[in-house]
């Protein structure tokens, strides 16, 4: 084999890839759980984060952790969305991506959930993420492009007991990071989400026994439920310039436990 026959495209620097120095992310409910580890992982890439909480004093934790700006607001609403990514814009430069981690299920049976509870659901799952991508997506587009990552929910994806309120809305904004995917594409704003499984965040830590969480464990083919880390791990690739080709896509970040059928062992 002759020289010439070898492959010689050039090689990227691939760990370079991953660094984001000099971008200013944005994080929406960066005070606690995975949106902390999410606003750490962007920092060590390099980035400036800005650190937005519904309680201000949550996103000044952080934000000292990271060596970021804190913000605060109610993000289902309009006014509020525009005027923290105008302060962010404004304080830290250009915004070139966005992480948006905010939403809380309502569990029980459809049949208890009154208008307020099933309202409630899609304007903290996905009206709000409407906002931000029509919002967040025009700031990233005028600053030259850039990424945006949502955190979906493996609810979304399969039929959970409990979460059917929680779990439409859920799909819903999957098929609104597919849609939005495409549409931002020609700007070079690159949209996905991650689709977790059971996770081990500070609120379903107060919820859950350790017995609950063992017993979790059990049907995950992987063994245990994620870390909020676990969850920041896939975000931060999302984020970066190794993903730099992925857009409209959901990452499901599971454990294998969507994909697992219990059955009866049959040898």
């Amino acid at each position: 084999m002759t020289a010439t026959n070898f492959d010689q495209s050039p090689i990227p620097d691939y760990s370079k890839q991953l660094r984001l120095d000099g971008r200013t992310l944005v994080v929406l409910g960066a005070g606690a759980g995975i949106g902390r580890q999410v606003s750490h992982a962007l920092a060590q890439a390099g980035a400036k984060v800005a650190c937005v909480d519904r309680d201000i004093e949550l996103a000044k934790y952080v934000a000292e952790e990271v060596g970021g700006k804190p913000f605060a607001g109610d993000i289902i609403k309009r006014q509020d969305v525009e005027r923290i990514f105008a302060e962010a814009h404004k304080a830290m430069g250009p915004i070139t991506g966005l992480v948006d981690i905010v939403g809380m299920p309502v569990l029980g049976p459809l049949a208890d959930l009154n208008d307020a509870k099933w309202a409630s659901q899609f304007d903290l799952v996905l009206n709000h993420a409407f906002l931000a991508m029509q919002i967040g997506g025009r700031t990233i587009a005028d600053c030259g492009g850039g990424s945006m990552v949502f955190v979906a929910s493996m609810a979304g994806i399969v039929s959970l007991p409990g979460q059917g309120a929680y779990g439409a809305a859920k799909a819903a904004l999957i098929h609104l990071v597919s849609n939005v995917g495409k549409e931002l594409g020609p700007a070079r704003v690159r949209v996905n989400a991650v689709a977790p499984g059971f996770a081990r965040t500070p609120r379903l830590n107060t919820m859950l026994s350790e017995q609950q969480w063992s017993e979790i464990g059990k049907i995950i083919p992987l063994g245990a439920a994620a870390a909020p880390s676990e969850i920041a791990g896939p975000i931060l690739f999302l984020s970066s310039d190794l993903a730099s080709h992925v857009t409209g896509q959901t990452l499901l970040v599971d454990g294998g436990i969507a994909g697992a059928v219990q059955l009866p062992k049959l040898w």
